[in-house]
Formats: C-alpha cells, structure tokens, sequence
C-alpha cells in the first residue's frame, strides 16, 4: 500500500508537471520564493514546493512555475529559510505545559532570588495549601549549593513545599512536608534513591530520585481538565518555537486518553510519539501491543525507562565515584524487574527507551538489551531491528560506544545538557572521564544516528538553542570550560538531521517525513535566517515564522 501511495503521489506530479493548459491541476499549495532546505542529499536546495492534501506534491527550484494558479493558494516566502519540520525526540509535553501555569523557578540566577519568588508564592497560598515549583538549578548561582530545608522553613511553616530541580532527578522540600511523609534521620534510602542528612544524620530536604516518591505520593493529583489544559498549552507553545513531532518519553493512558480527545477535537497540532511509563503502563502495552496511528498523529509503540538519575543531582550511576562526592550515583531499575518485560517487547515489537546519564547506567542498559537480544531469536521478533534507544546518553566509555553500534541501539541525546552542563560537569567527573561525556561527533564518526531533542521542561525546549549547542558546545554567552570538548561538535548538516531526519527514523517513520520529498508528509518549520550559514552568534536572533504540520499552517507570522 505504501508504494502503491507513492506511486500516485509521482504520478500526480508528473500529470500537473506536463499538462501545459493547467499546471495548477491538484494542487492546493504551493510555498514559493523561499530557501529551502530539503534533507535529501540528492537535491538538498529548492525554492518551491507544493502540496496535495497532507503530501509533498513536488519540490523545485522554479519560481514561475505556480505563478499563476486560481485555485491553488500561493504563499510567497519571502526568501525566509524553509527546514524539514524539527522534531524534538525527548520532551514532556505536559510539564512544559505546566510549566506555563505554577511556579517557574527557571532563569533565576540565585538561591537568594529562588527563595523570594518561593516566598511570594507562599504568601499567596491558602494555609495548609502545597506549594510547588521547579526548574532551579544551583549551578548558576553564586551560593554555588543546594536548597535546604531551612532555606524554606524561614517563610513556610503552614504550608508543604516541593521545590524540584530542572533536571527532574531531585527535589528539596520543607520541613512540614518531611514530616507529612514520615522522613526522619531513622527513614532508610528507598532503592534507587537516596535521603541526603547532615553530619548529625538530619535530613536536609535534599530527596533524590525515587527517594521523592516518599513525598509525592501525599501531593494532591491534578485534575483530568488541568491535565488536558497542560497538554494544549505544550502544543501550542511549541508550535509557536518552529516544532511539528515531539517524542513523549512517559505518561499514561489517561494522558493517551487526553490527547486522544484534544486529537478529536481538532486541536493536536504535534505530532506525538508517545512512550508509556514503565510499570503498569508498560505492561499493558506489552499485553495490548503497539498502536500505530495512520494519520501519524499519535503513536504509541515504546516504553520508557530508567536506569539512573541525573549527573547534577549525582544520581547518574558511575563505574567509579564522583570527582567531587564519595558516592556512585544509584541504579534505579531491577534486574528480576526489567529483564521480563525487555524480553516481550521484542515479542510484541514493543521499542524500548531508557533513560541512562552515567557510565554505568549506560553500560547496564547495554549488557540488558544485549542479553534480551541474545534471549529473543530474529524468528520470535515482531521487529527485527527494533531500534532501542537509550535517552540521554551523556557518559559513555569508548568501548561501550562501540557496543552501540554492534547493538543497534540508537542514542537520543539532548545538546542543550552539554551546554548547561559544561559549568559543573568537570567538578563531577575529573578532567579525565569528561573526555566520555556527551560524544557527539564520535558516536557520529562510529555510524551511529543521534536523535536530538530538548528535554522540556528541564531546559528551554527551543530548537534554536539545540541546533546552536550542537554545533557550538558553548552557552549562550559563548563560553566554554577548561577541557571541553569542542572536537566532540557536529556540523551544521549533521545537527539538522539530529532535528529532522533521526528522530523520525528513531520512530520508524523516515518513509513519511525527516526530509522533504515527493510522498512525504508536508511538515515543515520555517526561520526568518537561515541557520545553515549565519554565524553560530547570531542563531538566538533567528525566529520561527511559520510552522507546518499535515499541509496545515499551525503557526505563523508571515
């Protein structure tokens, strides 16, 4: 069927091509006066391009061609840069949705100036109320550590607080909400996770990983409504920043449930490859099997997992101890856990993504797959390359690198983190293992696709700022720290198909999109310069215009 669609899809082209008494037959779009990036090596220029229904009709570098057409709409680009539309292959769409609507400690360059906007926020609380808010990251600050408890007990006695890292690894909360949830000096470290004490054995308010849950579990849940208007505040927002797929890594089925309905409702202007969450989502995927959507929509074929936790809050699991801390990090999943459910998914044709930072976590992961690879013949597979993936992979031994490319095993990678990370990574790992750490260029060099993504709401979740990290491996201001890395950048070709065509073939979906090609579906993302040739200074500068999704514009500002 796929190639009987092609084959009409070239043949209506080549009709419009050569009927000389109306060029216009068919066509219901036509985006002309641009430059356009195609994605295809064997034409990667153009200036036009047109569109039947939710397909890519024809790609050409003639301007006149569709000149006049009375029935055909005609957009004139302007000469504004035209990119296959960027995927974001790691980004949870809910939390950026809230992030819009609770506290956003995001961009605050303090722990003095975290603490007032905390403040404030409590002061506006009904007493007993929780208050919750994230996105803090020490790392900029000039205190240079943590929150406490005792940071928050000065100004929130009557009200639980949970304050949570942007990298979703750790959360500091008050001293009320420790004993809501019973954590005192006697409370032992749940597995995968840790409660961090002091000297005498006091908890500081620092919950790590799964020691959070101790807490969480006692937050009020969101209602279904708050939930769906998260949901279409995410879509929304990032439509706006140049995005047309993004890679939901967890969630459940009322979250499938929700976006089903806004779908129904005509309002899921994303394209959502969803992975369920490990446990009982997990395992009612692998009883249901996959779900595929024919308008590519809403697909949900994977489980997401996790190894580790984060390398700021030292919950990535290492092989040796941190540079700068006695301990190893945590692994969080169990092996009599996990092995069972890896096993099916290759059964059911199931993709597995797991979430591994550390060195170690990305090595258990790599010896699991490898051995649930060994347990499953090709026979007994749904999918014979099943294209796991491993999120994040930012500390990874040479050795274990090349243990990818034997595996096939793609890693779905986040450049902002490098470029965030690069002011505490060194102090973490030591000068020696930080030469492991967010490998681009050779895992690149060794084969590999990255499929490049944001992980909103941890950072900003803007393809501008990914495309410059990866090219650059500078911050936004352009710095750069002693020993890091800039031979581990990409060129500007390889960092757009980290956007565009590796995240849709680390969805199976490279036959419908990632370039745009005759057939392809009409996704496309268009900035007022061209990223390809501007100095890499000047791409923050740059903006979306316009954002296309199914032959259907979802954003503009042409």
């Amino acid at each position: 069927m796929k190639n009987l669609k092609y084959c009409l899809l070239f043949f209506s082209f080549f009709l419009v091509l050569s009927c000389s008494e109306d060029k216009c037959r068919g066509v219901d779009l036509v985006l002309t006066n641009g430059n356009i990036y195609t994605g295809d090596a064997s034409a990667p220029k153009a200036s036009t391009l047109g569109i039947i229904g939710k397909n890519i009709a024809f790609v050409t570098s003639d301007n006149l061609l569709y000149e006049n057409c009375p029935n055909t709409e005609v957009i004139d680009l302007k000469q504004n840069t035209v990119f296959p539309g960027f995927s974001d292959a790691h980004a949870h769409l809910k939390g950026i949705g809230y992030r819009e609507m609770t506290l956003n400690l995001q961009g605050i360059n303090s722990l003095k100036e975290t603490m007032e906007a905390i403040k404030a926020h409590v002061l506006k609380s009904k007493k007993g109320e929780w208050v919750i808010g994230r996105g803090w990251i020490e790392k900029v600050w000039p205190e240079k550590r943590f929150p406490t408890k005792r940071d928050l007990d000065q100004f929130s006695k009557e009200n639980p607080v949970l304050i949570e890292r942007a990298d979703g690894h750790a959360v500091v909360v008050n001293s009320l909400a420790l004993k809501l949830a019973g954590i005192d000096s006697d409370t032992p470290d749940p597995q995968g996770g840790f409660i961090e004490k002091d000297d005498k054995g006091d908890p500081t308010g620092l919950l790590v990983d799964r020691a959070s849950y101790l807490v969480d579990k006692l937050i009020p849940k969101n209602s279904k409504e708050k939930d769906k208007e998260a949901f279409i505040k995410g879509l929304n927002k990032y439509a706006s920043l140049g995005w047309t797929q993004i890679h939901v890594p967890g969630g459940d089925y009322q979250d499938i449930e929700l976006l089903n309905e806004i779908k129904e409702e005509g309002n899921l202007i994303q394209r959502i490859y969803f992975m369920v969450s490990d446990g009982e989502p997990a395992l009612k995927l692998l009883e249901d099997g996959p779900i595929i959507d024919p308008d590519h929509f809403l697909t949900i074929r994977s489980i997401k997992m996790y190894a580790d936790g984060a390398l700021g809050s030292r919950g990535a699991a290492l092989i040796e101890k941190y540079h700068d801390y006695e301990g190893k990090g945590v692994l969080i999943f169990l092996e009599s856990e996990t092995k069972p459910k890896l096993e099916k998914a290759l059964i059911k044709g199931i993709q597995i993504g797991t979430h591994a930072i550390g060195d170690l976590g990305n090595q258990t992961v790599l010896d699991w797959y490898e051995e649930a690879f060994k347990a499953v013949s090709d026979d007994n597979r749904r999918v014979i390359s099943p294209r796991w993936r491993v999120e994040h992979s930012q500390i990874i031994t040479p050795e274990d690198q090349q243990r990818f490319v034997e595996l096939e095993v793609i890693p779905s990678m986040q450049p902002s983190h490098a470029i965030g990370d690069l002011h505490f990574a060194v102090d973490r790992l030591g000068m020696e293992r930080i030469k492991n750490a967010y490998a681009w260029r050779d895992l690149i060099d060794r084969g590999l696709i990255i499929a490049g993504g944001s992980d909103a709401p941890v950072e900003i979740g803007d393809p501008r700022i990914e495309f410059y990290a990866a090219i650059s491996r500078k911050d936004l201001t352009g710095y750069h720290s002693e020993g890091w890395n800039l031979d581990q950048r990409v060129t500007r070709q390889e960092a757009l198909k980290m956007f565009t065509l590796w995240p849709a073939m680390a969805s199976f979906q490279e036959d419908i999109r990632g370039t745009l090609e005759v057939g392809k579906l009409a996704d496309i993302s268009v900035f007022d310069k061209d990223l390809m040739t501007i100095p890499e200074e000047e791409i923050m500068s740059s903006k979306n215009v316009l954002t296309m999704i199914d032959g259907k514009i979802v954003y503009s500002e042409l």
